[in-house]
């Protein structure tokens, strides 16, 4: 992945905007603040690895409020929430609702570190994870509806003559088709086929 990750700080106190960069950036992260939920919706765009930082209660959306509009959306940031008014409640809302950790100021600088740190490798696992679930499903968008019924058939573990009779068929057509199969989704073997089927339709 050739961006580097971004640690994204929402928080409407400026002197936590400016402490937190400066902690980033002394260990070569790069940082970006937004001192309201609004903004930071209004201009982030998805796509480049990193980490949310986020506030608990701001004027206007609040971190939780946020965190859900961002699930809606269907992005995927790991979230970091970071306030001086944690609670219970809130901490299980946020976990609930798929939030990396919730810690709560003042917080120790390098449990802060390592904790972002660890949010922005699972973010970069998941942005290659979900690049190659696309190509996948790519290669599989281009099969004929056909080649497809022939697939779901290999995926059930049917022999080629079970296919063949359901799909009213001949063997030899099954075993062309199968080929067909083989060369436009790349897999390297059954098994290897069948597991690229269930990665991207059975997750």
């Amino acid at each position: 992945m050739s961006e580097e990750p971004l640690v994204v700080v929402v928080d409407d106190d400026e002197s936590i905007c400016e402490s937190l960069t400066t902690l980033f950036e002394s260990v070569a992260l790069e940082v970006t603040c937004y001192t309201s939920a609004e903004d930071f919706l209004e201009s982030w765009q998805s796509g480049r690895p990193g980490c949310l930082v986020l506030d608990l209660r701001m004027p206007g959306m609040s971190g939780l409020e946020l965190q859900a509009e961002l699930n809606t959306r269907g992005h995927h940031l790991p979230i970091v929430f970071l306030t001086a008014h944690g609670n219970v409640t809130a901490a299980v809302r946020a976990m609930q609702a798929g939030a990396m950790d919730f810690l709560t100021k003042p917080v120790d600088d390098e449990e802060l570190i390592e904790t972002v740190r660890k949010a922005i490798e699972q973010d970069i696992r998941s942005l290659r994870d979900r690049a190659a679930a696309d190509r996948v499903r790519s290669r599989l968008a281009s099969l004929t509806p056909r080649e497809t019924d022939v697939l779901e058939g290999v995926v059930a573990g049917k022999s080629n003559k079970v296919i063949a009779r359901d799909l009213g068929i001949s063997h030899k057509t099954v075993e062309l088709h199968r080929g067909h199969l083989m060369e436009k989704s790349q897999a390297n073997s059954v098994a290897d086929l069948v597991k690229m089927y269930l990665s991207v339709y059975k997750a």
